[in-house]
């Protein structure tokens, strides 16, 4: 005989208290005020086209773009490490160009350096600012 449990949980409920505290831990996905990046040929453009400047662990490419809100690429090269410190690098720079004042006419490109996943927060965020303000 199959047992089954005493009271199903309701439509959209988590089945267990492990996967209760799993969602409330989950953050919600924040709107950036700009898009990606995408495709090979975009990137290519931004590295031919554009001027770069360099703050820190931080290269920033920016380039002519569309009337639309600016498109950002990241890059993370294996200089920066393994998968892990990559993506984590990625991630905190996503998070730095949400705070800086990226202008609506251009496209960027920002490049991590070895020192962007170590790096105290806000000094990633402090080269991101300086690097797009120095583009301008």
């Amino acid at each position: 005989m199959a047992s089954a449990s005493a009271c199903a949980p309701g439509p959209g409920e988590p089945c267990s208290s492990a996967a209760a505290a799993r969602a409330a831990a989950v953050s919600r996905r924040r709107k950036r005020p700009f898009s990606s990046l995408r495709g090979r040929t975009e990137f290519q453009r931004l590295r031919r086209q554009g001027i770069r400047r360099r703050v820190g662990g931080v290269t920033v490419v920016a380039a002519a773009g569309g009337p639309h809100s600016p498109l950002v690429g990241v890059l993370a090269g294996k200089a920066v490490g393994g998968a892990v410190r990559r993506n984590r690098a990625k991630r905190r720079l996503r998070e730095a160009l949400a705070r800086a004042p990226l202008r609506g006419d251009r496209d960027y490109l920002v490049i991590a350096g070895e020192t962007v996943a170590t790096a105290p927060f806000g000094v990633v965020a402090g080269w991101v600012a300086a690097a797009v303000e120095e583009l301008k």
